[in-house]
């Protein structure tokens, strides 16, 4: 199967947009999104962060301290999975719900 068939039935499987393009998944058990990564050749369907999580979302004008701080917290927690890239979880946490 070639490197684009494959990607094209994932997606499809999956029903996502395309490749590195995170899905909420509502359904889930335990996670609340999903993403098809991509680096080269290699693609891996990650699942990540937690479900019925109240995260910090994107930096709001007047935000309160707790969530400032919150933001701050996850990702000098997790600042290393964050720099392996697109083929971790963290990365794709950070990137669409920190």
């Amino acid at each position: 199967m070639s490197h684009e068939t494959r990607r094209a039935n994932l997606v499809k499987k999956h029903g996502l947009k395309g490749v590195n393009k995170p899905k909420r998944t509502p359904g889930h058990a335990k996670k609340s999104h999903m993403v098809l990564a991509q680096e080269g050749h290699t693609m891996k369907l990650i699942r990540f962060g937690e479900q019925g999580a109240k995260t910090a979302g994107k930096p709001k004008a007047g935000e309160s301290a707790k969530m400032k701080a919150k933001r701050k917290s996850f990702k000098a927690r997790h600042g290393k999975n964050i720099a392996k890239g697109k083929m971790s979880a963290a990365y794709w946490a950070d990137k669409s719900k920190w």
